[in-house]
């Protein structure tokens, strides 16, 4: 089974309530966390098997946004008098057009949620008319004439340890049924705001342009809760994560928590644009400690015109190149952002860039201009020619055309957008593109535009999925996972790669450098994360399961390679030329368990994590003390307020009822003038970071 996204968002709404004594005893709180693709009718019976809650909360992204609408309208005909919460940065000062579209939306929420959440709560508390909310500030709702009623404007929270965390207080069941950690990743904020305003962005306009951060006290904490759980990947939900000094500090808190728990063995996070002297000092302090990263180059355009347009031309992130061969010299992870069909972009210019970039970074996420409310791109359309259409199933605005881009050229890019996301950016083959541009003279769009062709014309039944999952890539994110998916988990696509590779590419390259091509497209294949589902009748391969620090790997034993691969693709990356004499190597490759969430999904930054490894590279990537195991059992078992033990306690002692797991109905409450006010909150049903 899947594991779930964590609801941080809901999680701090959460503990901000259950933190404040004269509400905690007043309340019951549940966080439903659906899955994505989760239906409207399967979330209702969910939600609404037993009593309807007094208070139905959610946090509302554009993919969520029409399905929030329908469970909303839901809500209304069980519980008329019940109160209806929109927030998030979709709906953020939207509040005119989401109540005409779903006039069953009683309040949305203008800004950072959790006091004006609080407030409300009160307000509710206190008996106050939903048509009567005036008093609190941050929000706007229907007045008793029916228009729309927008408050003052709530200020940026200054001190984030009024938010209370969600993790130490228990707010957030952390654990599944069999004391696992529940979730693919543990998702932290260490700090708050963003000081660039891009035309494309809202996150600086939703959370401030003034950075402020949370306590590393209270950081170290968390990090420290989420090592005795043997969480593997942290995810910092920053937008600029190495601007601070401070990251500096909890890079090194994340690195002493490693080194005496065993875990966290990996930092993901939004890295900060400009690079600074901490930046770099940061890369070198997880290099020399074996932290694992994907440092990532946020480009989303080489071209002078359309950073102009992103308001993003006197970034130092154009700076790019030298950075980009400093990390590839340094042997580190490193993957870039680019974004298609920005005002001031054009077919040329793309692919020039997108080529001249795949020289340095070879995974880069791709992806199709979206206007996103409260930008600059969507204030401004008239001003570049914009023409947009809302998705089908999501209530994004999908771009089109506009001055420097027609329709035509839009929807030939369409195909390219598909495959270099699907295969390049997450990461299907890793090792091809270096050796093919510099052994065939092959840039890597010429060979993704070549696999779509060959996919295209393939007299293939495998084929068939790829080229109708190809051609609906369009208007969402749901065909770009079921390719991923496909070339993951089904054991045909290894044969139809197999053979486009042999009928299209092998024919490309030199003679005297195929059977080394050969090889290292076998090694690319090799090294594909390891898919075991639960349900699987009968597996393709039978691969001993072994444990390495507390973390279980299938082994993959004696595996013979023509040619040193990694040695050779290594000498590739530092710009040096490689030694490609006959070198016969037999190794052994490790891959972590559990790889059905990654391997399911769009997140090309987790499912690096599950490639083929060797003992030596997973060894370099615990670094943990010699003592990790044996502290941390000892730890364990001294410290009783700590782990999931301490997270129920914390629970029981506010007097709540803990959330509930995926797809639970609630304990219905018997109606009496003594019950608590009951709130639902439901996060978003897809992605992580605001």
């Amino acid at each position: 089974m899947p594991l779930e996204s964590m609801p941080l968002a809901s999680g701090y709404l959460k503990s901000t309530l259950l933190a404040d004594a004269e509400i905690s005893t007043r309340v019951d709180v549940s966080i439903h966390n659906f899955r994505g693709g989760t239906t409207n009718t399967v979330m209702a019976n969910a939600l609404f098997s037993g009593d309807p809650p007094d208070v139905l909360s959610f946090s509302v992204l554009g993919w969520n946004y029409q399905s929030f609408g329908a469970l909303a309208a839901t809500f209304k005909q069980l519980n008329p008098n019940g109160l209806v919460i929109f927030g998030g940065t979709h709906v953020t000062n939207q509040a005119a057009r989401v109540f005409r579209m779903f006039p069953e939306v009683d309040v949305v929420v203008n800004g950072e949620g959790e006091l004006t959440f609080r407030e409300l709560v009160r307000a509710r508390l206190a008996g106050a008319d939903k048509n009567d909310l005036g008093s609190v500030a941050g929000i706007s709702f229907r007045g008793t004439d029916g228009r729309t009623v927008t408050t003052q404007e709530r200020p940026r929270i200054n001190d984030l340890e009024e938010i209370p965390s969600p993790f130490l207080t228990g707010a957030l069941e952390l654990t599944d049924a069999n004391g696992e950690f529940r979730y693919d990743v543990a998702l932290m904020e260490t700090n708050r705001g963003c000081p660039y305003k891009c035309a494309f962005c809202y996150w600086g306009g939703a959370v401030g342009q003034k950075v402020r951060a949370f306590s590393m006290d209270r950081l170290r904490r968390e990090l420290e809760m989420f090592a005795k759980l043997k969480v593997h990947t942290v995810v910092a939900c920053d937008a600029n994560f190495g601007l601070l000094p401070g990251d500096l500090d909890f890079v090194e808190a994340l690195i002493e928590t490693r080194d005496t728990y065993g875990f966290p063995r990996a930092l993901e996070t939004s890295w900060a644009k400009n690079k600074s002297k901490t930046f770099f000092k940061i890369v070198r302090r997880m290099k020399e400690a074996g932290m694992h990263s994907s440092f990532t180059l946020a480009l989303q355009t080489l071209s002078d015109n359309a950073l102009e347009t992103m308001n993003r031309r006197n970034m130092k992130v154009n700076e790019w190149e030298d950075l980009a061969a400093w990390l590839d010299n340094e042997g580190l992870d490193c993957y870039a952002e680019l974004i298609w069909g920005a005002p001031g972009e054009t077919v040329e210019s793309f692919m020039e860039g997108y080529d001249r970039l795949a020289r340095r970074v070879s995974r880069i996420a791709v992806y199709p201009i979206l206007l996103l409310p409260n930008t600059d791109y969507m204030e401004k359309k008239e001003l570049f020619g914009i023409t947009a259409t809302r998705g089908d199933h999501d209530d994004f605005e999908y771009v089109l055309a506009h001055d420097t881009m027609t329709f035509a050229e839009n929807q030939h890019m369409q195909r390219f957008l598909f495959w270099a996301r699907v295969v390049a950016e997450n990461a299907v083959f890793r090792y091809i593109w270096g050796s093919l541009r510099h052994f065939a003279g092959l840039t890597q769009s010429r060979v993704l535009l070549n696999l779509g062709d060959w996919i295209a014309e393939a007299d293939d039944p495998a084929a068939v999925p790829l080229r109708e999952f190809m051609a609906t890539a369009a208007g969402g994110t749901d065909s770009f996972g079921a390719a991923i998916s496909y070339f993951y988990t089904e054991a045909e696509a290894e044969r139809l790669l197999r053979r486009w590779w042999d009928e299209s590419i092998l024919p490309l390259v030199p003679a005297e450098f195929r059977p080394l091509l050969d090889e290292i497209f076998r090694f690319d294949l090799l090294t594909q994360p390891v898919f075991r589902p639960g349900n699987a009748a009968s597996l393709p391969e039978a691969l001993p399961v072994t444990e390495i620090r507390d973390e279980k790997y299938y082994v993959r034993k004696d595996v013979h390679l023509a040619y040193d691969v990694p040695a050779i693709v290594g000498a590739l990356r530092r710009d040096v030329e490689p030694d490609l004499s006959p070198s016969p190597r037999v190794l052994d490759l490790y891959y972590r368990t559990g790889s059905e969430s990654a391997v399911t999904s769009t997140n090309h930054e987790i499912v690096i994590h599950f490639m083929g490894m060797t003992k030596e590279q997973i060894l370099a990537n615990a670094n943990a003390n010699a003592n990790a195991n044996a502290n941390a059992n000892a730890n364990a078992n001294a410290d009783s307020d700590a782990g999931p033990a301490a997270g129920a306690a914390a629970g029981e002692q506010l007097g709540e009822r803990l959330p509930l797991a995926d797809g639970d109905a609630p304990d219905p409450q018997p109606p009496s003038s003594h019950s608590p006010l009951t709130i639902h909150l439901l996060p978003p049903d897809k992605g992580r970071c605001a």
